[in-house]
């Protein structure tokens, strides 16, 4: 069967990665096409737009770059018409992926969403497009289920979170060799994970490297994202005692002692690494306070949002500075304070379920197409 794939961020990319791992063992004789980024590459497939060229951070950034995004549609549908797939599967990217869904819909493809998009932080008005364009949803966070099914009747699958998965198979590596292999000292390491898109990696470094100088007893290594070059991460590694990894964020995080990390994916990532983290965010002004007037959370780390209290300190636009972040840096170096973090992120992995969340994903799509092409052959 033809699948096309739509990812268009890092964390997408992730995951389309191991779910195209999976339909390739459902289905043999899967083709599959897709919009992401290296790791789905490596896999197979055909590649036919890289998440760099689509990813903008905030409204302004959105609306600055509307053409580009409008143009990047219009291929899109292009390319699934030509393609002809029997299945489109949406990964999270809603603005983008919502928008061809409605198209998809009413060209008559079936339209499956892996990885919500979060309409339970804002616009839950989407909900409405949802119900009419989406023919099967896979939600991966415990209280989505909830908030679909008994909130807005409508029915998903909780698969559980595809984390589980990628951290529990990884490779194991040995520390002494790594860190002999990437010129790393035995002082205990503190990541710094900036994010993936340029201008929020930037902005994010320029305070995460401020406190540096502080904690001469600890080594700071940069966990470069895969879509930037190392030639960008050139001006902030000229520091004394900061080093810069590539593609390496796992290996990273499995010999960290602590971590400072930029709101989204990776906070989650770094918890079920049991890396002790102060989450931090700095977006432009504007975005931020229309997003402050319009998202409903009482968080923004996946980490307090999943446990509902706050167990990581969250340091938001003018909080993240360099006085906040070296006092919530303390707290987490703390020997007691640690082992507290610890247990919360124990009952984390209880709540998100076991392993196998990729594999559910393919096999409930490969069951559903394959239903679908029985019914329509049983009508001729």
């Amino acid at each position: 069967m033809k699948y096309y794939i739509i990812a268009g961020e890092a964390s997408g990319d992730l995951h389309g990665a191991n779910l195209m791992k999976a339909l390739y063992q459902k289905d043999k004789d899967a083709d599959i096409r897709y919009w992401g980024g290296e790791l789905m590459e490596k896999v197979g497939g055909t590649l036919v737009k890289h998440y760099r060229d689509l990813a903008f951070m905030g409204f302004v950034e959105v609306l600055f770059n509307l053409r580009t995004i409008f143009k990047n549609i219009s291929l899109c549908k292009e390319d699934i018409e030509k393609f002809n797939p029997d299945v489109i599967i949406f990964i999270d990217y809603p603005g983008f992926n919502m928008r061809i869904a409605k198209w998809a819909k009413q060209k008559g493809i079936k339209t499956h969403y892996y990885i919500s998009p979060q309409i339970w932080a804002w616009k839950e008005g989407r909900i409405k497009d949802i119900k009419r364009d989406v023919d099967a949803m896979y939600v991966i966070l415990p209280f989505e289920k909830e908030f679909y099914e008994d909130k807005h009747q409508f029915s998903v699958h909780f698969v559980g979170h595809p984390l589980i998965d990628e951290i529990a198979y990884r490779k194991q590596i040995d520390e002494v060799v790594f860190r002999k292999e990437n010129n790393l000292d035995d002082r205990p390491i503190i990541a710094l994970l900036p994010g993936s898109r340029k201008q929020e990696i930037s902005k994010m470094l320029e305070v995460m490297l401020s406190v540096v100088s502080d904690y001469s007893d600890y080594q700071f290594v940069i966990a470069g994202a895969p879509s930037q070059d190392e030639s960008f991460y050139q001006p902030f590694i000229k520091i004394q005692n900061v080093h810069l990894l590539l593609n390496k964020t796992y290996d990273l995080l499995s010999v960290s002692y602590a971590a400072l990390v930029t709101s989204g994916t990776a906070t989650l990532e770094t918890a079920l690494f049991k890396v002790p983290q102060v989450v931090c965010y700095s977006g432009n002004r504007i975005s931020y306070e229309i997003a402050k007037r319009i998202i409903k959370l009482k968080y923004i780390s996946l980490v307090n949002l999943i446990l509902d209290k706050e167990v990581v300190t969250e340091l938001i636009q003018t909080e993240f500075n360099k006085k906040r972040l070296k006092e919530e840096l303390d707290k987490i170096l703390n020997e007691y304070n640690r082992a507290v973090l610890f247990l919360e992120y124990y009952d984390l992995e209880q709540k998100l379920g076991g392993v196998g969340a990729s594999e559910k994903t393919a096999g409930l799509i490969v069951e559903a197409i394959k239903n679908k092409d029985r019914f329509d052959k049983s009508k001729l």
